[in-house]
Order: C-alpha cells, then structure tokens, then sequence
C-alpha cells in the first residue's frame, strides 16, 4: 500500500537531510500570529485538541505568572500497534524541528525540548547538528511504557521522574516542566505547523498507522491520507472480521460499518469512534477478536501506572475475565455480566484517561464479537489460526 500522492506532505521529502528538506520546503518563514495560522487545525496526538487554544492557553499562562513557557515536542508513541510518530521523526525530522520553533516563538518559552523513543535520538541529534540547533532543543528519550506519552507523565520525564501521570490540577499548560507553563504538541501537530506556516494546507491530512494480512502475515505501514477519506478507500477490508480504529484506546467496528465510514471526527463518531492513535487495522477472518482483545487488554493492564483504584484493581479484574472469555469453553456463571459490571466502575474514576480508553476498547468488543462470545460458551471458536495478529510486546497470550 502506498500514500496518496502529496506534492509537500510529511513523508516525500525522500531523505531526512535538511539539504533535501530545504529543497522540498524552502527556509521556515516568519509568522507573526501561529494561532491564528493554526486555524481549526487539531492537534494530531490522539485527543484531537485545537491546536490554536493550546498555543493561547500556554501564552496565558505564561503572562499571568510572569515564567517563561516551555515547549515539548511528544513523540512517545507508547501505542504498540502505532508507528506514525516514529516514522515522521525518522523520515522529515527538520519539519518536526521547524514546528518546535514555531511554537516556542509563539508562546514565548526558552526552553525547546523533543522527546522520542530512545531509539530515534540518534537520528534527531544528527538533525540538530546540521542545524546548529543541538544548544537550543534539549533530546529527551522516553521509556517504552504505554503511558509514556501522557501529558502529565512526558512532563514527569522530562523533569527526570518516572513515566506517571499525575493529577490534572493544575493542568500542564499552567505547571508543567519546571513548574513552568508548558506546551505540549505531538510531533505530526509540530510538522504539521511548519507545513502550515509555509502556506500548504497541512490540516487536510493525517498519518495514520495501517495494519493489514499479507501473505506471509501482518503488513504494518505509514500512510499519508486527506481527512475525510473513505475508510475503505485507505485500508483494504475485503474478507476482514472486523475494524479496529484508533489503536488499543479505540473502537472495534464490524466490517460494513466500518465500510461506509469517512475519516473525519463527525463521521466516526456516528458510530461511537475516533481516529484517536491514528491506528487502522483490519482483523482477519481466520483470527479469533475475543483472543485479540484479551491479548491487548492483558498488556494495557500491565502498562497502568497502578496508581489508583481502577488501574490497581479494576484492570487487572477484566483482563482475567476476558482471558477466560476468550477460550472456547463455557465461562463461570454471570462473568460477561461481571466485566461489564466492572467497566463501569472503572469510567472517569482514574487519575488519567488510560482506564476509560481500555474499557472502551473492551465494550467494543464485547458488542462487535457478541456472535463469538455465545460460539466460545458452546465450546468452540470460529478462527482458524492461533496466530497473534495485533501487535503486542512479548507476544503473550
């Protein structure tokens, strides 16, 4: 599968060379007012935020306290079925790096700081280099935890502590690094206002994160997309069981559904989703969504930060049930009432939003593979193969 083409888009440059960025994007303009250039543009992060709210809350801020703003590029991709970010930083960091100035000129901070994978720092620090940039913007590397990426616990990196959210009083924006009003923009929302700033109509496209079966197993690709695409134009759902959109946080919806959806906010949310992570994957029919689902909610589980009640107890409840569930025998009396029971419990109970995107995955679940719950308590399982399709470290069943 390949992108639709871009004359300028966030992958064509080719190589991550600031001579080949140069020649595709021309020198980073000066913008008087990058809010009002932002438009209605959405931060690309997963909670799809404006972005120009953002750069005015921050500069708020930081008059009102008199501290100089500071500015994190977030590229922890914690999500391990995405690969948009980490893509984007290895394929046109110099348009991620514009971004980052950008908004710290536009917010006033002293402070610019990129924060990735570990794995992607060398490749940034050679960017800085050609840039003359390395005294300016600070490399962060973040641990390969599933809450890495979390405002409050990127901020908690950053200042050198563990990857926990915390609290969301007072919001990052008004205390963040350093106790200093922060702006947090994730690495495609950075690129995308570089794009912007030269005049191309970057908030017309989104990355998104593909996940297909191929004939020697899962294919996983990047793809550059117009927003507002056919969801069935961008990822091939013939023969698939069913959709997931938007990643471990997301929603599963059957095939036809999904079918008839655009890529656009209103659109998917119609149908109870959202492009959240940017992740598309299509389950195929010889795979078994409960033992997909049990797999993913196993690993989130263990990826909480157990820091409150629902992370501590309730996550942990559900993803035994649901291991139970997922096997082709009759489960105890009054389980599948359990989870359900329990995910309620769970919903804006946790000190951040990781317990109500894991339930939610889980009720998709339940809804869209209700045909297999009632085959798994007869005793049988209709997929054909016990082989993983979603990606998940360690591949644990």
């Amino acid at each position: 599968m390949s992108a639709p083409p871009l004359t300028r888009g966030l992958l064509g440059t080719g190589e991550p060379g600031l001579t080949g960025h140069l020649t595709a994007h021309g020198p980073l303009p000066a913008v008087a007012d990058l809010a009002a250039a932002a438009g209605d543009h959405t931060g690309r992060g997963g909670a799809g935020f404006p972005t120009a709210r953002k750069l005015r809350a921050v500069t708020d801020a930081a008059r009102a306290t008199g501290r100089a703003a500071v500015v994190v590029g977030n590229g922890g991709e914690g999500e391990p079925a995405a690969a948009k970010d980490a893509v984007l930083l290895a394929r046109s960091p110099h348009l991620v790096l514009d971004g980052l100035h950008l908004a710290g000129r536009a917010v006033g901070a002293d402070t610019l700081v990129l924060a990735a994978a570990h794995a992607a720092l060398p490749g940034l620090d050679r960017a800085l280099a050609e840039r003359g940039d390395r005294a300016r913007v600070r490399l962060v590397g973040l641990p390969d935890r599933f809450l890495a990426g979390e405002e409050s616990a990127l901020v908690s990196v950053v200042d050198g502590g563990p990857p926990l959210p915390r609290t969301k009083v007072p919001p990052v924006r008004e205390r963040g690094v350093g106790g200093r009003p922060t702006l947090v923009l994730n690495v495609e929302t950075l690129a995308r206002l570089a794009l912007l700033a030269r005049g191309d109509d970057a908030g017309g496209h989104t990355l998104v994160t593909r996940h297909t079966a191929g004939p020697h197993g899962r294919v996983t690709d990047v793809a550059e997309v117009p927003v507002g695409s056919r969801l069935a134009d961008v990822l091939p759902l013939a023969g698939a069981r069913a959709v997931l959109v938007g990643g471990y946080h997301g929603s599963w919806l059957p095939t036809p559904v999904a079918a008839d959806l655009s890529l656009d906010r209103d659109s998917l949310a119609c149908a109870g989703a959202s492009l959240g992570a940017g992740v598309l994957a299509a389950l195929p029919a010889d795979r078994c969504g409960l033992r997909e689902t049990a797999s993913v909610v196993a690993h989130l589980a263990a990826q909480s930060a157990g820091q409150c009640g629902p992370c501590l107890n309730g996550l942990p409840r559900i993803a035994a049930a649901l291991e139970l569930l997922a096997r082709p025998a009759p489960a105890p009396h009054g389980l599948l009432d359990d989870v359900h029971r329990w995910s309620g419990l769970v919903v804006g109970r946790g000190a951040c939003s990781h317990p109500d995107g894991s339930v939610r995955f889980v009720a998709s679940a339940l809804r869209v593979f209700a045909p297999e719950l009632a085959a798994h308590a007869a005793g049988r399982c209709s997929a054909t193969t016990a082989a993983p399709f979603l990606p998940v470290p360690g591949g644990a069943r």
